[in-house]
């Protein structure tokens, strides 16, 4: 390494990729000569890879190449990820700058012609006994490189690398006002009678957002604890509809601002994905969206979308039937979760308030990391002594028999500016090539209660399975084996699959001896009693059909928008979305609903046409945890093989084979509905 780079690296802490983030030291300006000087370095270095004297295999020109993207990627991990949790304009000003260099070094780079020939050499030459993941990420790439256009002419070639610099900018547009609009929206209430029913804990924090707003009452805001709360406890029905028409016009011409209006860059997100699906051969872009997914086609897409909607029509009905009579009035959007609550007390003598008391955050978080260690003979372990981006953050590092595996970051309660919502993401990915090793880091986001005064936060059981469900995320990123970055935890893995490990840990949140250890009651410490749970477990189904349709409404919504789109008369997204619901939704929203302007999923994030994913990967998820449930829960040998076969094989196997080699067979989707109370 020059001298001059070394310095570079010593006074941008950005660039020091020896350690974790500096999260103490960087700042927003960083980011740009960052950026710019690695992507600078990884070109000149691609020079040198592509010198006809190189060596065209693994180690003289695969290894190299990930090994580039891998640095870049740890530089730009931590600039995307502070922008989606502080709510600081200086980063997502710098996220916006930087964002069209990488993708434009993106495109670049999977554009070259001769870098696909290069990969197009080693694959020729790999040995018949070349490892797996060395064969998965050579295929992954060739494949990559013609999803990206390699194979076209110049002109052709210059459109698609528009396109999607084009699109990266839209598509974080689209994020930002959704977050915006959020951030700006807010309803204060003077009248203490309009509160009935909300916990002490979101009033105390009302009352403290209006006193530091110089207002009388309570400040309720639009992030997503508040919102759950009020549209599952507000007695009021005025308050229940205030928040959920702030809720669903987020982003949209009928928000507050029409300044946050998505309703352009929607058009646009769509008409830009079409067109680069286009150029490189498909028919849509949700043909394109399949060519890295285990689904084949649009139609065994739809056909699997709808094959479910059918199973759960019936029960459906019956539900809304159900509770519709318990209300004694015909039931408004901003109706149902409220009564399916009161539904569930007076049937199951239960309530998400009464659980509540009984599911500490940390509490629940110490309990899912026991569970890790009893499943897969591993230790995590807080380390103080990483630097964070907030006092919340905290930092484990996960060992096994005393060798680190890797670390992650948790970040679980909301505040403003952060983005809504949960999810894990990369921090940094596992590899081992050439001299080369790093271990897999990641960050775990969540949105709960923020903590009172003495430190507690308390979760609803729905709270509980989001957190376990984002878990199994992590376990799969950290838990790989494979060396190769580009097919390394969760990389590489069909979109459709990445779901299974986080919907299949779900499962256990609804197991009674898992939940003693999650659980200790904020004032008595004792954990939850089995009449409680039992009630809980008896509530299980309630609801479960209504639930399938809403989330096969958003699953068809998606893919149809992405299958439908024609160019010379696009259809009105809210067309769509009326046909789908009049399809499969028994829920009826008003007009002003506007459920696409803040679609993150599609529209921000890497779900477009694939939504479906997470119905498709339920399946698989529910036919594993079969399996444990047939052995015995915490059974070593199946979570052994679970571990071998599935979470550690990142994108380096077929999905299917592993998931036969695990299962002995392929899923059916009698499991999910057995779990949902559907009657097959």
């Amino acid at each position: 390494m020059a001298y001059k780079d070394i310095k570079h690296r010593m006074t941008n802490p950005l660039l020091d990729t020896s350690s974790l983030p500096r999260f103490d030291e960087i700042a927003p300006e960083h980011v740009l000569p960052a950026i710019r000087h690695v992507i600078a370095d990884n070109r000149a270095e691609l020079g040198r890879l592509l010198d006809p004297g190189t060596r065209r295999d693994v180690d003289g020109l695969v290894a190299p190449i990930e090994h580039m993207e891998h640095e870049l990627g740890r530089i730009w991990s931590p600039v995307s990820h502070l922008q989606s949790v502080l709510g600081s304009k200086a980063w997502r000003e710098a996220y916006k700058q930087a964002l069209p260099l990488l993708t434009e070094y993106s495109t670049e780079l999977s554009q070259n012609a001769d870098l696909q020939r290069a990969y197009a050499d080693v694959r020729g030459n790999l040995p018949g006994d070349a490892p797996a993941a060395c064969r998965s990420a050579v295929d992954h790439a060739l494949r990559d490189f013609h999803l990206a256009g390699v194979d076209l002419e110049e002109g052709a070639k210059n459109r698609f690398k528009a396109i999607m610099q084009e699109l990266a900018e839209v598509q974080a547009t689209f994020e930002h006002n959704v977050q915006d609009a959020s951030d700006a929206w807010s309803l204060n209430v003077t009248d203490e009678n309009e509160l009935r029913g909300l916990p002490d804990t979101l009033l105390a924090r009302a009352a403290e957002d209006a006193k530091a707003e110089d207002l009388d009452g309570w400040l309720l805001k639009l992030d997503f604890p508040t919102y759950d709360a009020v549209m599952k406890q507000a007695d009021s029905r005025d308050l229940r509809e205030a928040l959920y028409r702030g809720w669903v016009t987020r982003g949209s011409d009928q928000g507050r601002d029409p300044k946050w209006d998505n309703s352009e860059n929607i058009e646009r997100i769509l008409a830009l994905r079409h067109e680069a699906a286009d150029l490189v051969g498909f028919d849509n872009y949700a043909e394109y969206s399949l060519a890295t997914k285990m689904a084949d086609t649009p139609a065994q897409v739809l056909e699997f979308l709808r094959e479910l909607a059918g199973h759960s029509r019936e029960a459906a009905e019956h539900e809304l039937a159900e509770l519709t009579a318990f209300a004694g009035m015909p039931l408004e959007a901003w109706d149902v979760t409220y009564w399916l609550e009161k539904f569930k007390q007076d049937r199951y003598s239960i309530s998400n308030e009464e659980l509540r008391a009984y599911f500490p955050a940390i509490t629940v978080k110490e309990g899912l990391f026991a569970l890790a260690s009893q499943l897969y003979d591993v230790e995590l372990s807080p380390n103080d002594s990483v630097s964070a981006w907030h006092d919340d953050v905290r930092y484990y590092d996960v060992r096994q028999n005393g060798e680190l595996l890797g670390g992650f970051y948790t970040d679980l309660y909301a505040r403003n500016g952060k983005r809504a919502g949960a999810w894990i993401d990369e921090c940094v990915t596992r590899q081992v090539l050439n001299g080369y090793r790093t271990l897999p880091v990641g960050y775990l986001v969540c949105n709960f209660p923020p903590a009172d005064d003495d430190g507690v936060s308390l979760l609803t059981h729905t709270d509980v399975v989001t957190l376990f469900h984002e878990f199994g995320h992590m376990l799969h990123h950290l838990l790989t084996r494979v060396n190769f970055p580009s097919v390394s935890g969760i990389n590489g893995v069909p979109w459709d699959a990445v779901e299974l490990p986080s919907q299949f840990m779900e499962n256990f949140a609804w197991n009674y001896d898992v939940l003693t250890r999650c659980s200790s009651h904020y004032e008595t410490s004792e954990p939850l009693p089995r009449d409680l749970f039992d009630k809980l477990d008896n509530s299980r189904h309630a609801g479960a059909a209504l639930a399938m349709l809403r989330q096969i409404e958003l699953a068809l919504f998606d893919f149809r928008i992405h299958t439908e789109y024609d160019p010379d008369n696009p259809v009105p997204v809210l067309q769509t979305l009326d046909e789908v619901r009049d399809e499969v939704a028994l829920i009826r929203h008003p007009d002003t609903n506007r459920l696409p302007h803040a679609f993150s999923h599609i529209f921000g994030g890497g779900y477009a046409a694939g939504y479906y994913s997470y119905k498709w990967a339920e399946v698989l998820a529910a036919d594993a945890y079969d399996a444990f449930e047939e052995a015995g829960t915490f059974d070593r040998d199946t979570a052994g093989r679970f571990r071998h076969e599935i979470l550690e094989v990142g994108g380096s196997r077929d999905i299917m084979e592993a998931y036969k080699a695990f299962r002995g067979r392929e899923p059916t989707i009698d499991a999910l509905l057995r779990q949902n109370g559907i009657e097959t």
